[in-house]
């Protein structure tokens, strides 16, 4: 019978405890999805114009992005190493944006700030490349499901948060910025000795598929959840707002002034309206209508707002806006093409293949401008994306190897911000630009002849673009790179054939190399 040390090391040492260490410190490394939570009271704290908050945003994003210092540590230092520079970066990078904005410290030019939030936002890179750097190593044969599910978790941390900070929240804005500094850093140092790799290869069990399933299952329910009390809140929010507004609309001028001091007094004079009013329609005195429903601003059951098309219109709103489909294409991703490559012994880039043309369709989706498009675009888009971040580091590991896993995954993201300086910054903004400025032509003389004053004032108006033809062309520029990176894909998949065949092949040849 084993002692309660060998049972405690045994625990300690067990893969399955390191890769929900894992999902734990990747619920919390998101934080850069607080950006536009936290940007409005750091604007109006420091008195920042929207052009300085997006310079902050993009330092955000480059804070995201670059991680070679955090590749380079994890394979010189032992992850835990890592994992507290890490949390000593988020701690104070936030940490002293949270003292500047309260006025606990002087206040920085705005490239310090820029400096700060990227250091803050940079912790992120070292919690990502630790967790997929050790799980990776522990589940060589499960690298698809355990890279979607952790990308999958840093995908929802944005809503973990936020769902934090409602529990705790506080009349004080800036104490969301405590909390993104002081949360993760905390979360992290208590998980740092245990995320490691820790020779999972020995541990591979039968009832593995049953666990991943439970995981998925967990992965799915959260989502859900999250969704739903986003939801929920929204619509609590509306109700409360629209009661408040109805009840203010019964107070006299002056007492909408002083409203604490009536507040009885109008309680009691609502029930004597009430009263009355079923006092009336019991005698007959008044006749009451039979009403169709309540209309916007009043207070729904669930039933009559599910058959509002506003209602829907938040809940679609909500359910694309909150990333579900990114989440979702994380974990499918992982899923299915670790189907591919255990089941068929097939290139897993044949999945990033299919990913891109998904895409595809969904940029054509919003380049057509039909009905309903925009929420069909944005799923397969959505989808498309998310499996990305799944696929590409489980075939990077599978065909670069893991001893200098966390240098390559740090340097395939840096794609990310090229490609959206590329097509975001260069492409679809000119695209979008021009076809403003042709659709202002046509009024350009009537402007002219009008006002003096009202010509001056509209000179530094940006101009606005209105209709589909606005994302038309950067849409099906869009959905032709998608087709490009098809094609690319393929290439890649035709030349790996014989890696996979010998990774996951069925000869206990490929089997020895896998786990070397």
């Amino acid at each position: 019978m084993r002692t309660f040390r060998e049972r405690f090391v045994s625990f300690i040492n067990n893969r399955w405890l390191v890769f929900v260490a894992a999902m734990w410190i990747q619920s919390c490394a998101g934080i850069g999805y607080l950006f536009g939570s936290i940007s409005p009271v750091i604007k109006s704290s420091l008195n920042y114009n929207q052009r300085q908050v997006a310079r902050l945003g993009v330092a955000k994003d480059l804070g995201d992005s670059v991680g070679f210092l955090a590749g380079s540590l994890c394979e010189v230092l032992p992850l835990w190493g890592a994992l507290l520079v890490g949390a000593l970066q988020n701690f104070i990078g936030y940490g002293w944006v949270w003292l500047i904005v309260t006025g606990r410290a002087p206040a920085l030019p705005l490239w310090a700030m820029c400096i700060l939030i990227f250091v803050g936002n940079n912790g992120e890179t070292y919690f990502n490349t630790a967790a997929l750097v050790s799980c990776v190593q522990n589940f060589p044969k499960s690298r698809g499901p355990v890279v979607g599910i952790l990308k999958g978790f840093a995908g929802l941390s944005g809503a973990i948060l936020t769902q934090i900070y409602t529990v705790i929240h506080s009349p004080d804005h800036a104490s969301l910025i405590f909390m993104v500094a002081v949360g993760p850093a905390m979360v992290v140092t208590a998980l740092m000795f245990i995320v490691r790799p820790v020779g999972g290869h020995r541990q591979v069990r039968p009832s593995d598929g049953s666990s991943f399933t439970y995981i998925y299952s967990i992965c799915l329910l959260l989502a859900a959840y999250l969704m739903g009390v986003m939801l929920v809140e929204d619509l609590v929010d509306l109700s409360h707002n629209a009661s408040d507004t109805a009840e203010e609309a019964l107070l006299p001028q002056s007492e909408k002034l002083e409203p604490g001091k009536y507040e009885q007094e109008v309680h009691e004079r609502i029930a004597q309206l009430q009263s009355k009013l079923f006092q009336a329609a019991a005698e007959g005195a008044v006749r009451v209508k039979r009403r169709r429903g309540p209309h916007r601003g009043e207070d729904f059951t669930l039933m009559q707002a599910l058959i509002k098309a506003d209602f829907w219109l938040i809940f679609f709103s909500l359910l694309l806006g909150s990333g579900i489909w990114n989440f979702l294409g994380r974990v499918g991703g992982g899923y299915f093409s670790e189907i591919i490559v255990r089941d068929h012994a097939y290139p897993r880039p044949v999945a990033m293949a299919v990913a891109q043309f998904v895409m595809s369709i969904g940029h054509i989706f919003f380049a057509m401008g039909w009905p309903g498009a925009m929420y069909i675009g944005t799923l397969l888009i959505g989808l498309g994306y998310g499996a990305h971040w799944a696929i590409v580091p489980a075939a990077a590991s599978e065909l670069f190897g893991l001893k200098k896993f966390g240098a390559l995954y740090n340097f395939l993201t840096l794609a990310n911000p090229a490609g959206s300086l590329v097509f975001s910054g260069i492409i679809a903004s000119s695209i979008y630009d021009h076809e403003a400025e042709k659709q202002h032509q046509p009024h350009h003389h009537l402007q002219n002849g009008g006002s003096i004053f009202a010509g001056m004032l509209r000179v530094d108006e940006p101009l606005k673009c209105e209709g589909s033809i606005c994302f038309f062309l950067t849409s099906m520029i869009m959905s032709g790179f998608c087709i490009i990176a098809v094609v690319l894909s393929l290439i890649l998949v035709r030349r790996t054939k014989i890696v996979y065949s010998h990774l996951y092949g069925k000869s206990s040849t490929s089997r020895l190399q896998t786990l070397k």
